[in-house]
Order: C-alpha cells, then sequence, then structure tokens
C-alpha cells in the first residue's frame, strides 16, 4: 500500500492499461423521445404514412414520454426548473395569458380554450429543450431532426400537390396552407446551409445541396409574396454571416445563379402575384381580392384591439370576429387582437431575448467555428421570423419559438463549458483584511512580520 492508495487500484499484473467507467446518461430516454415530438410535428408523418398514424394523437403522446423520462431523470439531470432563463418564465406568463382571455372571450369560450391548450404543448416541448439540450452535439442533433423533416416535406408536397394550385392543401397542419408552407421553409434554410458548410463529406454536402434547391423549388411553387419577400431579408443576413464574415464568397455567386434560375423556371406565378397587387393583372385577379381582404382584416383587428385590449377576442376567434372565417394577415396585430396588448407585450420580450443571447454569444471568444455558424444561421432565421410576421399570421406556430429555445440553450451551453474561476487565493477586498493577527493584537509593542 502506497500513500493516496484507497485500496481500489488495479495490479499492473493484471490490467496494463487504464480502465475507464462510462456514466449512464439519466436524461437519454427523455432526449430520445424530445426528438421523437420534433419528428412528429415537423414532418407530420400522419399526413403520408399510410396506416393508424394519422388516428394516434402522435405530438401529445412523444411529449408525455419526453416528461416522463425527464421526470425520471429528475436529480440527475444537469439542469433544474430553478435554471430556466427568463424568456421560459415569459413564455409561460403568455400561455397563463391566453387561458384567462379563452375563459373570458367575447366570441366562443369552448373553441379559444381548446386551442389554447393545443398551444400550451409549445411551453411543455420549449422547457424540455432546455433542461435535455445540454451540449451543442445534441442542439445540432435537434436542428437537424427539424431541417431535414422540412426538406421531407417539401419533396412530398411538390409530389402530392404538383396538380394543385399554389400546393395548397397538399400536407395537413402547419403545411397546409401555402404562405405556412412558405414561411416553414424560409426559417429553416440557415440551418441546411449550415449544416452544408460544415459537413466534412462530400456527398452529405450534395445531399444538403439537393436538399436546399429542393426547398427553394417548393418555395416558388407557393407563390407566396410574403414567403418571398422574407426569403430576401433572412437569405440576406444568411449570406452576410455565411458568405461575407465567413469568408465563402462562392455562395453569393452560387445564390445569383440559383435564384435567376428559379425565377425564370417555377417563378411566373409568384410573379403574376406581385404584379396584381395593380389589380391591373388579368390571370392573377384573385391575388389583388387577397390584398384588399387582408387591408380590410388588420383594419377589422385594430377594432378588435380597441374593443378588447385587455385579454382579447380569443385564441383563433379573430376568424369569427371578422365576419369574413380569416385571420390578419400579420403576427402582431394576430397575437393582439387574440391574447390582449399585455401577451404582444411579452411576446416582442420574448422573442428580444433571443437576441440577446446571441448578442451574448458573438462577444464571446475563441468559440468553435460550428458553433460560430449556428449562431449565423439562428440569427437569420429570428429575422427571417421577424420581417415575415409582418405579412403572415404565425402566432401559434412553433418553429420561431424552438429557435429561440436554441438560443436559450446554447447560450447555457456555452457559459456551462467555461472554467470556474479559482476562488481558493481571493484577495479580501477590504485592506483591513490584510492585517495579520498576534498576541498583542495590533498594539504599539506588535511584533513585526517577518518578510
Amino acid at each position: 500500500m502506497v500513500i493516496g492508495d484507497n485500496g481500489n487500484l488495479v495490479p499492473a499484473e493484471v490490467s496494463g492499461r487504464r480502465t475507464s467507467f462510462r456514466v449512464a446518461d439519466p436524461t437519454k430516454m427523455a432526449f430520445f423521445w424530445l426528438t421523437a415530438f420534433f419528428f412528429v410535428y415537423c414532418a407530420r408523418p400522419e399526413d403520408w404514412i399510410p396506416g393508424p398514424l394519422k388516428y394516434l394523437p402522435m405530438a401529445k403522446i412523444t411529449a408525455i414520454l419526453a416528461m416522463w423520462g425527464l421526470f425520471n431523470a429528475m436529480g440527475k439531470t444537469k439542469r433544474t426548473l430553478k435554471d430556466l432563463p427568463k424568456e421560459a418564465r415569459i413564455l409561460l406568463i403568455m400561455i397563463g395569458l391566453l387561458y384567462a382571455g379563452a375563459f373570458l372571450s367575447p366570441v366562443y369560450i369552448g373553441g379559444a380554450l381548446n386551442r389554447t391548450i393545443d398551444f400550451s404543448k409549445l411551453g411543455v416541448a420549449w422547457v424540455l429543450v432546455f433542461l435535455l439540450v445540454t451540449s451543442f452535439d445534441r442542439l445540432r442533433r435537434i436542428i437537424f431532426v427539424q431541417t431535414f423533416c422540412v426538406v421531407v416535406v417539401c419533396g412530398i408536397a411538390i409530389v402530392k400537390g404538383h396538380n394543385l394550385p399554389r400546393l395548397e392543401g397538399a400536407l395537413g397542419g402547419i403545411y397546409s396552407n401555402p404562405n405556412d408552407l412558405a414561411f416553414a421553409i424560409v426559417l429553416t434554410l440557415p440551418f441546411a446551409l449550415a449544416f452544408m458548410v460544415t459537413s466534412k463529406n462530400v456527398v452529405v454536402k450534395v445531399w444538403w445541396l439537393c436538399g436546399m434547391l429542393l426547398m427553394m423549388l417548393a418555395l416558388f411553387m407557393t407563390a407566396s409574396r410574403a414567403g418571398f419577400i422574407d426569403l430576401i431579408i433572412s437569405g440576406g443576413v444568411t449570406l452576410y454571416y455565411f458568405a461575407i464574415k465567413g469568408r465563402r464568397l462562392y455562395l453569393l455567386v452560387a445564390t445569383a445563379l440559383v435564384g435567376v434560375v428559379m425565377m425564370g423556371s417555377v417563378g411566373g406565378k409568384l410573379y403574376d402575384r406581385f404584379v396584381a397587387l395593380e389589380g391591373g393583372s388579368s390571370t392573377e385577379q384573385s391575388a389583388y381580392g387577397s390584398y384588399e381582404q387582408r387591408k380590410y382584416l388588420m383594419v377589422r383587428a385594430l377594432d378588435g384591439i380597441v374593443n378588447y385590449p385587455v385579454l382579447g377576442v380569443g385564441v383563433h376567434n379573430f376568424q369569427s370576429y371578422s365576419g369574413v372565417w380569416h385571420d390578419v394577415h400579420m403576427t402582431y396585430l394576430q397575437i393582439c387582437v387574440e391574447g390582449g396588448i399585455a401577451v404582444l407585450v411579452l411576446y416582442l420580450m420574448f422573442f428580444w431575448r433571443a437576441f440577446k443571447n446571441l448578442k451574448t454569444l458573438r462577444q464571446r471568444k475563441n468559440l468553435d467555428p460550428d458553433i460560430v455558424l449556428f449562431i449565423g444561421a439562428l440569427q437569420s432565421s429570428l429575422v427571417g421570423f421577424i420581417v415575415g410576421a409582418c405579412f403572415a399570421p404565425e402566432a401559434y406556430q412553433y418553429f420561431p419559438y424552438f429557435a429561440v429555445a436554441f438560443t436559450a440553450t446554447l447560450l447555457q451551453t456555452v457559459q456551462e463549458q467555461e472554467p470556474v474561476p479559482d476562488t481558493a487565493f481571493a484577495q479580501p477586498k477590504k485592506k483591513r483584511h490584510f492585517l495579520e493577527v498576534y498576541a498583542d493584537r495590533g498594539t504599539s509593542n506588535a511584533v513585526s512580520p517577518t518578510r
């Protein structure tokens, strides 16, 4: 026995090499089900996989299993509910106010309550993302699932809806409306580019390139004017971070070439819809009617805000209140008229926190280059949302909320990896704490300390 031996040393004759022990991850199962939830929400397999899936509430099932896995891991996780950032609390308060507005809705209590319950799943998913995504590898995996699913959805929508006007109704849920599909594509394109750039495998790079081309094709086939404007703004921010700051100038040339080809081959419908804004298009009169209707809906939404400024008319109740059974095509008006002015303020604070997180991350030194790229992708996605929200009713789509969760968990992960400062020999702040104590207690006969 030698000094420091606790009796557990492995003799050299038994093992001539180091032994290691793999510590089981208590959150592994919960993270698996969280990944499954992302797949179900983003891919909507019940719309294109034949069988009984369409009769099962897959999103609820996977969310419950993820919560159960986290519950079993409680006390063993790196993060706890006390670590939740301010944006999580803002989101939960906002959901609480939506519940209050649903119970007091002047339009339809039952409908508002059911839709609020459905939306409140987001709060659970958001908290799970923050508590379970505790490393950059896990964050990449979650973003990969979302991006891969959108690529698959674009391919399926093109195949199933190539004969449908603007791919409308090719899939259900968040992809049933062409504007919503275009919105989801724009928010996800920066992530696809990030995966392509960071990949070291040529085959994988080609796959992501084809995936982005497929997404662009689906976007142009939706002929969404709001989606196209959103693409220009978000794409500009993406190219700034990836091409200019990242010194990949070839991306500028490639983007211009793809844009020209897409506009020339499948952009005719989109061009007609823009021309129709003047009311002089003979091929797209419905687009001008849509433009006039949106103006009416915005005026009607302002009227609803004036009449019900505190708790609004209830989630998704504006369709009834409008009298024409349509949502107002502006997210900020939508959330305000349906949730009240306080919910709008919380909504803006929530997304402002995401930009603050990204600003804090950009100020960090010596970050991994892959992390830097995904910071740029998150910035581009959120800018795309802020712009697109001016032209589309996207208050209850999960994608932008997920992007905020990604910024929060990435910032927390980076902070957790920073070395903890050694305070064992910290110098006291007050000078009197430097005095040495002697038997004579500082009198005139005190012994001078030895130097």
